[in-house]
């Protein structure tokens, strides 16, 4: 009788510690990396608001300078999930990388002013026109606000290849304007209000409003062999954000949406009191990234056929 419950204990823990391995490959820690813009103000919510937690997802946070460099990172396995803007992600699968989106973050609107074109105090920069021959700093070469302005030039009848653009990280944008290295940068908030309030430089255009609505700012991709190991947690993550979405939306909640930003891109009370919050868009589909892709053939920037409908993660 001994040997017996001897045997079924053993046979009992050693069934235990099988199912430990398989939970931690389910759940496995996701390193996560962010840029310095509230679009990734969904993924914040979640970690402040315990999404995350509550679907078994360890997450860290991780801070990354510039949004060009995220795909790299995301190869080499520095992170698990990032958040590159939909040109950026483009751009790397059409170089060969083989990523997929798991989930989405900001959303374009018409009503947001909180990004545009700011030019150095004195340099005469009004129109689209004054551009032609200038320097100016974007935070990431091929990422969204590169992007997106290149098709406002273009779309005011001005050859973008005649502008000199130079990539700048937001936290430089000041000085690079004070020091004259640049004549003019596309920024965004909270960077451009603290420029425009220091007297650095102006808003010469909130470039921006000219964009469709409801176009992705903000993708979050993973490794495609990453997310073929791990669905559940795939699916935990953008179950999170779209939880958080729905947190956002509601008025009641907009300091608390506030305080989760100002805690990761590190933001002054009076600074994060003013910003504009893009709308959510925890969820990623076809026509969205469609959209994209049209903007840069436009641009000539894809050299491959890209077929959307097998980047987005089920």
């Amino acid at each position: 009788m001994m040997k017996r419950r001897t045997l079924l204990s053993v046979l009992g823990a050693a069934s235990a510690a099988a199912a430990l391995p398989s939970r931690a490959q389910s759940n496995p820690k996701i390193v996560f990396g962010y840029t310095a813009v509230s679009d990734f103000a969904s993924v914040f919510v979640s970690a402040e608001e315990g999404y995350f937690k509550k679907r078994n997802l360890e997450v860290e946070l991780k801070f990354i300078p510039l949004n060009s460099t995220i795909p790299a990172a995301l190869q080499s396995d520095s992170l698990q999930i990032g958040g590159p803007t939909p040109s950026v992600f483009l751009q790397a699968v059409d170089g060969g990388l083989d990523l997929v989106l798991v989930a989405g973050g900001g959303l374009t609107s018409k009503t947001i002013t909180g990004f545009g074109l700011v030019a150095r105090a004195g340099s005469g920069i009004k129109n689209p026109q004054d551009c032609v021959g200038k320097k100016i700093g974007v935070p990431g070469l091929g990422a969204f606000l590169h992007v997106t302005f290149r098709a406002w030039l273009k779309d005011s009848g001005v050859d973008y290849r005649k502008v000199n653009f130079v990539e700048a990280s937001f936290p430089q944008h000041a000085d690079l304007l004070r020091g004259g290295s640049v004549d003019a940068v596309v920024s965004a908030d909270p960077f451009m209000s603290r420029i425009t309030e220091s007297g650095a430089g102006y808003v010469a255009s909130y470039y921006s409003t000219f964009l469709p609505e409801n176009n992705q700012t903000i993708v979050h991709a993973a490794k495609r062999e990453w997310v073929a190991k791990n669905p559940g947690a795939t699916r935990a993550f953008r179950e999170s954000l779209v939880e958080a979405a729905a947190f956002m939306q509601q008025p009641k909640n907009d300091a608390k949406v506030r305080a989760a930003i100002g805690k990761y891109i590190k933001l002054p009370p009076e600074v994060l009191a003013k910003i504009q919050i893009s709308p959510p868009g925890a969820t990623v589909n076809e026509k969205q990234l469609g959209y994209w892709v049209g903007l840069m053939k436009d641009q000539d920037m894809l050299k491959t056929s890209i077929d959307v409908a097998k980047l987005i993660a089920k």
